[in-house]
């Protein structure tokens, strides 16, 4: 008996064979094939799905992509992907490839330099458009323009009475903006460090945020959007030195704006709306609603290609763009501006005190997607650069990533251990820069879904941080009254 017992348990089980080879076929997000279907083996690495997709779409040079099968991205192999014993031989499986950015920017890893001489908290920070200067606003009333080679400051610029609260570059790079505590903006030269035309007032609170026209619809970057605390936001004509409309509408203070590619612009409020105007003659054309509470931020979709505008800061670097006429710089500018909003429909994300981010898109009055997961005001929000993704930071701790298309949750980056105040995306959107009230920056990597590097240094909370559009060098600056790069 015990021998047939034996004999029994030793019966071999029925193995299931996986089929080797499946019949496939390479879609773009946007669902475009690349060819007709193939059979691949089912072990196919992703480095090999590459170069059958180079391949079929016939790319001169190596483009890097991401593949998805489903919602489910490939990371080593299809088999590693797929329950192959599940998937029907006889149907063909789409498999969706995502083009990464050729380029890499470098990570930063260590601080090349602090540069003090503000005398009080910088409270804003921004690069221009081609990367090769700094601005910076601070609580002593100046504005500092920093030499990025010798790194170095090169000019304080004074005039104002109040906090600068924030700075901004014209989308030429030719002109600086920067805005005070006590409603007035200035204009400066960034060559000489000098007033441009008289100050422009006529706010009666704080401004706290700026936002000037996208250079593809004027190159000559006259006009500039401001919202203040006043509830309005006005438009000025920085060359006359005056407000050309005052768009009145929000019943408490204006948080953000944002001038978009289509001839609209964005206003965020503590009103607890979105409102969407005409920047022709300010008429309003959507009010989004459904925040239960403060809108601190909105991003817009087109935020990295209007801010660089016609450079394209990591191919131009040895194209001098003094070569161009403003012509062909602005048909650069609208044809970068197209290719990321081809139906001129722009989303954007809203931020709240209420915890929860809103996507919506500008010609949908009803949002796309709500999204919820912080447990903490959310402060601050930004679209990667290839706008597949969106990065939030709150008072919670941490950071979020999500979908943009859809607003669909990805992942959340925990290592911070106070409130996140705000965030830059890398040029070629690998890497998320964080900065902190624990006084640390974050370096976390989308693809690894983790903590890349930690720059500590500063010796209180950060409160600006930029990543330069060529993504050379960030800089932060903060409580410390130190500007590191």
């Amino acid at each position: 008996m015990f021998a047939k017992k034996q004999k029994t348990e030793s019966k071999p089980e029925a193995v299931i064979v996986a089929p080797q080879t499946l019949q496939a076929r390479l879609i773009s997000d946007t669902g475009e094939e690349a060819g007709p279907p193939i059979d691949l083996p089912s072990g196919i690495t992703t480095q090999q799905l590459g170069l059958i997709c180079n391949a079929l779409l016939k790319n001169e040079e190596a483009t890097p992509y991401l593949f998805f099968v489903g919602e489910d991205e490939i990371k080593k192999s299809l088999e590693d992907t797929l329950d192959l014993s599940t998937v029907d031989t006889e149907n063909v499986i789409d498999i969706v490839y995502q083009p990464q950015a050729v380029f890499k920017v470098r990570p930063v890893t260590r601080c090349t330099s602090s540069m003090p001489g503000h005398a009080e908290a910088i409270v804003s920070l921004h690069f221009s458009p081609d990367g090769a200067h700094l601005a910076s606003g601070s609580g002593d009333t100046t504005v500092r323009l920093w030499d990025l080679n010798t790194e170095t400051p090169h000019f304080t610029c004074t005039g104002h009475k109040q906090w600068v609260l924030c700075v901004a570059w014209a989308p030429d790079g030719q002109r600086l903006a920067s805005a005070c505590k006590s409603g007035n903006i200035i204009i400066w030269n960034p060559e000489t460090g000098q007033q441009v035309g008289r100050t422009l007032t006529g706010h009666r609170k704080h401004i706290n945020a700026l936002s000037w026209e996208p250079y593809h619809q004027n190159p000559e970057c006259r006009k500039l959007a401001s919202a203040s605390s006043d509830g309005d936001c006005r438009i000025w004509d920085v060359k006359l030195g005056q407000c050309l409309l005052n768009i009145a509408g929000h019943t408490n203070a204006v948080t953000a704006v944002r001038w978009g590619g289509a001839g609209l612009i964005y206003t965020s409020s503590k009103d607890r709306t979105v409102k969407m105007w005409r920047a022709a003659d300010g008429i309003l054309c959507r009010t989004y609603s459904g925040h239960a509470h403060w809108v601190n931020s909105i991003a817009l979709s087109t935020d990295y290609v209007l801010r660089t505008g016609p450079f394209q800061p990591l191919k131009d670097r040895l194209k001098s763009h003094l070569s161009m006429s403003t012509e062909e710089l602005r048909a650069a500018a609208l044809k970068r501006y197209q290719a990321v909003c081809p139906d001129e429909v722009e989303s954007l994300v809203s931020c709240s005190d209420d915890n929860t981010l809103y996507l919506w898109r500008n010609n949908q009055n009803k949002c796309v997607e709500r999204m919820t997961g912080h447990q903490n005001v959310v402060n601050d929000v930004k679209y990667s650069p290839d706008v597949k993704l969106i990065a939030s930071a709150s008072f919670d701790k941490s950071v979020r990533l999500w979908r943009a298309h859809d607003g669909k949750f990805i992942a959340t980056f925990r290592g911070h251990v106070q409130a996140v105040y705000t965030l830059a995306w890398s040029a070629d959107s690998r890497l998320i820069v964080s900065g902190s009230k624990d006084s640390t920056l974050k370096v976390w990597s989308v693809q690894s879904k983790k903590m890349a590097q930690e720059l500590p240094g500063h010796a209180d909370e950060v409160f600006a941080v930029d990543w330069a559009p060529d993504g050379s060098r960030v800089a932060s600056g903060g409580k410390d009254k130190v500007i590191k790069l």
